[in-house]
């Protein structure tokens, strides 16, 4: 018994073929692909998470105009939570309390808009920002009086 034969397939039977340098042309073609896909998540959900929370400060104002016992008061009440509860990582415009059908019954309803930004994303070619809108109404309770 001797040592087994190595077989040679192709041309240049007498020369070995090795895959050596396929594995770094891998890493130079996915390590971009996947810092893009990374950088995408990132930005999904940097506007999930700013629409989030543009929605729930709406929903606050709104709740806190609701118990309000006029339309200045809920105006001031709604605008102060607003900028209160909304987040830091967007430029946001003061919100917008809608007190026309302020009456028993009726309901306050409070708009708010934020600009997100996507600095720091720009390699995935993302514009600049996007605008985010919170809307909600809280209902005036009808056996209240309102001045």
């Amino acid at each position: 018994m001797g040592r087994p034969q190595q077989k040679t397939v192709g041309r240049g039977a007498g020369r070995r073929h090795t895959e050596q340098g396929s594995i770094g042309m891998e890493v130079v073609i996915l390590v971009p692909v996947l810092m893009g896909v990374v950088l995408l998540i990132s930005a999904f959900g940097r506007a999930v998470d700013t629409n989030t929370d543009v929605d729930a400060a709406a929903r606050e104002a709104a709740r806190a105009a609701s118990y309000e016992r006029d339309a200045a008061s809920a105006i001031a009440a709604g605008q102060g939570v607003a900028t209160a509860t909304l987040p830091s990582n967007a430029a946001c415009a003061p919100a917008s309390v809608d007190t026309s059908d302020f009456v028993p019954g009726g309901s306050v309803e409070v708009t708010i808009t934020c600009e997100v930004s996507y600095e720091g994303l720009g390699l995935i070619g993302l514009p600049g920002a996007t605008t985010m809108t919170g809307e909600s109404a809280a209902p005036l309770d009808e056996f209240r009086r309102t001045g």
